[in-house]
């Protein structure tokens, strides 16, 4: 294959070998010398007063080493949270409990022991007295008043903002016809097929601490780590191994991080955490948990011409890193790929006894696409028009981009109605149409959805951000020609080590082979950002693109002074520098490698070595977007929900690797597929977790997840010089809205213009059920 020819090539994940064979090194594979476990003694309340702590029990117990709770962490800073919202309320939030819990699974004790289970004996031996507090578990009734989750605040309101943009009330008055609905957006669980884990190694001869934990971030978790403990941060290296997964779970920091870190200082030996998959589902971040209620104001020929939304966020318990600002997202795309003038959002923040909310894949992008997909389908349906042709009336034409919505962002490029009509003819739409009536005729529930998405990714202006949003990468060519990309961002299932070497190909002309990606180790790789937020390719790509073209830039001047021609008498190619018109006049990348590093015949006042670092702050967003099709077939007699056809359209600007891009889309999809129709987080009135394990948390299983038929058009961006967008949370954003869409459609011979997810058999039975009793009624 040649090199130039490595961009759009399906080249597979060089990742996979290592991952499929058992050969990865996870968290919990690490093993060190006087190695000591960390387990908690929790919360089993979902609010109460901590009346006393007895932990002699737990400190004689066999193997146990330390216990602590929060009087002995002393010097420790509380939980950070990085995302700010003006007037926005913020309660205490230390490492372990102190005086008060306010959700089931809060960590109170920390047990640092010999073995894992030991410390999960003596853990047991804690003896905790509480005096219970009413649970706060309803968004709705948590707005009216008492009890309050944090009294200090004489309310559970965090925080409200507020914007619009257009004359709102103007477009409801002179509206022709207008709909209203409420929306549940349920809260869900990450499962990250790898739960969370840490080890912390405190070194005293150096005074180091390493910590290995299974993060998104570990340039970011190293600065907060030593802000919290302490340790000045060039005394901290952090180190992400191979990561099972985080869907932006693990894009924060954690109580147990922080435990362990100090733990580790203090008795002078390493610690180890990983949480069990029960722990998981208590105490790492759930996603999602909004109400919506959308008022639109349209024309009888199906022009969109307002829409207001309210907002109540879940917030849980507590903020981690970025909790407070995950729902903003939802308020910026609330008007979604359509040219809607006159837009009002109102948000409210709410704390509840629950577990804390934060990023999730799409983290507000799903919410925002899921109730204006939902309205676009609420305004055809009052008008008995089709939901296509509404949607068709209402895209934001082409050759307005870059686009200004009325929530003030810019979107940088669309080709909304190409993706668009492309989905449909795809799916065969009209057909499908067809098909439905005949279906119906038959007394069959055939239900077609759709859903037209633009998401807001490639996190992204620095000014736009609670923390940097700019990439990093360095490119070192070896002294024998190799070449290892050092990348700020860390990657664990994106197929950056495989997509960054192709671009690291097709720029030096090496053989992928010869090329190693580098990530996720602080004492390595130069700062970095992280990966979340579909940020990697858009800008820590764009970092190595720069980086790529500075390290080509020196190739081609030590050529040119050893040479003895002119750099402009040069061309650059299949990883060779020659001269134009005397292709037997050249050297290798590898040559000019060896000579920059051997620092003899350079030119004057050049520094040896071919390196180079270089870093990216986008001026802008970018705005992916595409529109899915899927079908389902609805069983009468029981509700049973089955998708027998899913078609995705999506564009993400120009494609390095479509083989990882369609993998991207069919993972994403598979998640948002869960959430339209299996998975939720339930909290029963005492705040207890009665989906607390897979048997009680629906996750799909292979056998419910269809196959699904993918294409993709190519709208390139002007933010970047690759003119690519990001990918890995299109499909979920995309997905929920075109199955619940679905299922609507197939309810509508019942009357059934709404129905909440998960639509679970049950749900929608009762839905069948309602409209047949209602009948009957009817009729006697």
């Amino acid at each position: 294959m040649a090199f130039t020819s490595m961009m759009g090539a399906r080249v597979t994940r060089r990742e996979d070998p290592r991952l499929i064979t058992g050969r990865s090194t996870y968290v919990d594979d690490l093993k060190l010398a006087n190695l000591a476990y960390a387990a908690f003694a929790r919360s089993p309340f979902a609010h109460a007063r901590i009346r006393r702590i007895d932990t002699r029990a737990a400190k004689a117990s066999p193997g146990v080493f330390a216990v602590y709770t929060a009087d002995d962490l002393q010097g420790v800073a509380e939980i950070p949270v990085a995302a700010q919202i003006p007037e926005m309320k913020t309660p205490k939030h230390p490492a372990l409990a102190k005086e008060k819990v306010a959700h089931v699974g809060e960590p109170v004790v920390a047990v640092i022991a010999n073995t894992a289970a030991a410390a999960r004996d003596a853990a047991d031996l804690v003896e905790i007295d509480y005096e219970e507090l009413p649970a706060v578990v309803d968004l709705e009734e948590a707005c009216k008043g008492a009890p309050y989750v944090h009294e200090e605040f004489g309310s559970n309101v965090a925080y409200t903002m507020e914007a619009a943009g257009g004359d709102v009330e103007a477009a409801f008055k002179s509206a022709e016809v207008t709909v209203s609905e409420r929306l549940v957006n349920q809260r869900l669980a990450p499962v990250s097929i790898e739960p969370r884990g840490t080890l912390a190694h405190w070194e005293p001869g150096p005074q180091q601490l390493t910590l290995w934990s299974s993060t998104q971030i570990p340039h970011l978790l190293r600065t907060q780590m030593a802000g919290v403990l302490g340790i000045p941060e060039h005394k901290v290296r952090t180190i992400a191994p191979e990561v099972g997964g985080g869907f932006g779970s693990k894009l924060n920091v954690y109580a147990e991080e922080i435990v362990a870190a100090y733990a580790s200082r203090a008795l002078e030996m390493p610690v180890k955490y990983v949480e069990t998959r029960s722990e998981s589902f208590m105490t790492t971040v759930h996603g999602r948990d909004q109400i919506d209620y959308i008022d639109v104001a349209a024309d009888r020929d199906g022009k969109i011409t307002g829409l207001k939304v309210e907002i109540l966020a879940n917030m849980g318990a507590y903020y981690q890193l970025l909790t407070p600002g995950i729902p903003t997202f939802t308020v910026l795309m609330a008007p979604g790929p359509y040219t809607i003038p006159n837009v009002s959002c109102k948000l409210v923040g709410l704390f509840t006894t629950e577990a804390p909310t934060d990023a999730y894949r799409g983290a507000g992008r799903p919410e925002a696409t899921y109730l204006i997909e939902r309205a676009v389908d609420l305004v055809a349906r009052k008008l008995q028009m089709d939901p296509a042709e509404v949607r068709r009336r209402n895209f934001i034409p082409k050759e307005k981009f870059p686009y200004t919505t009325a929530m003030g962002l810019q979107y940088d490029t669309g080709d909304y109605h190409l993706a668009f009509e492309k989905a449909l003819k795809l799916a065969g739409y009209q057909q499908l149409r067809a098909q439905q009536q005949d279906a119906r005729r038959e007394g069959r529930l055939l239900g077609i959805g759709i859903s037209s998405y633009v998401e807001v990714c490639g996190m992204g202006p620095s000014s736009a951000l609670p923390a940097p949003g700019w990439g990093s990468a360095t490119v070192r060519v070896e002294p024998t020609g190799r070449v290892t990309v050092m990348t700020g961002a860390s990657p664990h299932g994106q197929g950056e080590e495989t997509t960054f070497a192709q671009m690291a190909s097709a720029r030096l002309g090496v053989p992928i082979d010869d090329i190693v990606v580098l990530h996720g180790d602080s004492a390595i790789v130069q700062y970095g950002i992280g990966t979340f937020g579909s940020r990697s390719t858009a800008v820590d790509g764009t970092a190595l693109y720069r980086a790529l073209e500075t390290v080509r830039e020196k190739a081609v001047k030590i050529a040119a002074h050893m040479m003895e021609a002119n750099v402009s008498d040069l061309e650059f190619d299949e990883g060779k520098i020659s001269v134009k018109g005397n292709p037997q006049k050249s050297m290798s990348i590898g040559e000019i490698a060896f000579a920059a590093f051997r620092g003899v015949n350079l030119p004057a006042e050049m520094d040896p070595g071919l390196e180079a670092t270089r870093r990216f702050e986008p001026p802008n967003f970018v705005y992916p977007f595409g529109t899915h099709v899927c079908v389902v077939e609805i069983e009468r007699g029981t509700g049973a929900v089955k998708i027998v056809k899913y078609v995705a359209v999506d564009d993400c600007g120009n494609i390095i690797n479509p083989l990882i891009v369609e993998g991207q889309v069919h993972g994403g999809i598979a998640q948002g597929v869960a959430q339209a129709l299996y998975e939720e987080i339930v909290y029963d009135e005492n705040g207890q977790l009665a989906t607390g394990s897979l048997l009680q948390y629906a996750a799909p299983h292979a056998s419910q997840v269809p196959r699904y038929e993918t294409d993709h058009t190519t709208t390139p961006t002007e933010v970047n010089p690759m003119g690519v967008k990001g990918v890995g949370e299109a499909g979920t954003i995309g997905s929920t809205p075109a199955v619940v869409n679905a299922v609507v459609d197939a309810l509508a011979p019942f009357g059934v213009v709404h129905i909440d997810m998960p639509c679970k058999p049950e749900r929608v039975w009762r839905a069948i059920m309602a409209h047949e009793a209602n009948g009957k009624a009817a009729q006697s």
